[in-house]
């Protein structure tokens, strides 16, 4: 299965688990942001074009990093009047990694790698009510 997507005015055909370089998408590493310009969606030999885009279908991926294009070098010259410009860009680029191609409105599944680090994060804030409640017990004894 594979899908068309539409970002930074450019066109990407991605799969599950590919790795993409796009134009700034606002996010830190690690957030899950939705792709939802879908112009095309492939599975075997089921295709849907959109016109323009595809109703319901979106792309989930991942923020890998941000990062920055190569540096290019603008030199603007005129001829026997002694005028020269440079100028220089990076272009600032987004690293994603394609998590699922969503059809027909579906949602993303939760990360399982999310909720296990909200599970040690609600023990520690149990265990610190729990001394909480014992430390004025302890002081109202002696």
């Amino acid at each position: 299965m594979y899908a068309v997507v539409k970002t930074g005015g450019k066109q990407y055909r991605v799969a599950k688990d590919d790795k993409i370089l796009v134009e700034r998408i606002e996010g830190e590493a690690g957030a899950s942001i939705q792709l939802d310009n879908v112009m095309m969606l492939v599975d075997g030999e089921k295709v849907q074009i959109g016109a323009p885009l595809v109703e319901g279908a979106s792309v989930a991926a991942e923020v890998v990093e941000q990062t920055r294009g190569p540096k290019i070098i603008i030199f603007r010259r005129k001829r026997r009047k002694n005028h020269r410009r440079t100028q220089g860009h990076r272009q600032d680029l987004t690293l994603l990694k394609i998590t699922d191609i969503l059809a027909d409105g579906k949602k993303p599944a939760a990360k399982k790698a999310a909720a296990k680090k909200a599970a040690p994060a609600a023990k520690k804030a149990t265990k610190k009510a729990a001394a909480k409640k014992a430390a004025p017990k302890a002081k109202a004894e002696k």
